[in-house]
């Protein structure tokens, strides 16, 4: 009777660990500098309001273009969450190391801040071994506005989704090291 029962367990563990294939979770490196004192009444403040991105790209799968026109979402590449809070809390990090004299944040910092609004419209990954990186920024810098559109294609030197999320990450950081130099050129 036993032996029955642990070949029955045996053949149930089977058939749920191999049910289906397994899903794979990614979430973009948040770039790592050193910590800034928020003392300073004299720090400029950035409020990145907003990153948005289309409903292709707020799902959970990671986005494959697989033709000039067909995308594919995939079902077991997934964001470890949302895209769209990945993008700003990885812009956040990255414009805080790269602005010295700034305190940059997700939040409202008070009535003299500037604030930044991001609209993603690509980033995935191509059938020609390339990933996208896509969209337009908005900046408020004292009621000035300053809006500048990007377009960045990095290509991948190996395959797969690894690949894939670790060259969107990088061409993400250029973007975001494009918006602190445009930043610094303010008065």
């Amino acid at each position: 009777m036993k032996k029955w029962l642990v070949v029955m367990m045996s053949v149930w563990l089977t058939a749920c660990s191999s049910g289906g294939e397994s899903k794979s979770y990614y979430q973009l490196p948040i770039a790592q500098g050193g910590v800034q004192s928020t003392a300073n009444q004299g720090n400029r403040l950035l409020w990145v309001e907003q990153v948005s991105v289309p409903d292709y790209l707020a799902g959970n799968g990671v986005v494959y273009q697989t033709s000039d026109v067909k995308y594919v979402i995939a079902n077991s590449n997934l964001w470890a969450s949302p895209l769209d809070q990945q993008l700003r809390n990885t812009l956040v990090a990255s414009l805080n190391t790269q602005l010295p004299g700034w305190v940059v944040a997700s939040q409202p910092l008070g009535s003299t801040q500037d604030t930044l609004n991001v609209t993603v419209t690509g980033f995935h990954g191509r059938y020609d071994g390339k990933v996208i990186v896509s969209g337009e920024w908005l900046l408020n810098h004292q009621g000035q506005l300053i809006k500048r559109p990007f377009h960045i294609e990095a290509t991948q030197q190996q395959d797969g989704y690894d690949e894939m999320v670790k060259v969107l990450a990088t061409a993400w950081s250029q973007e975001a090291a494009s918006i602190a130099q445009e930043i610094k050129r303010l008065p």
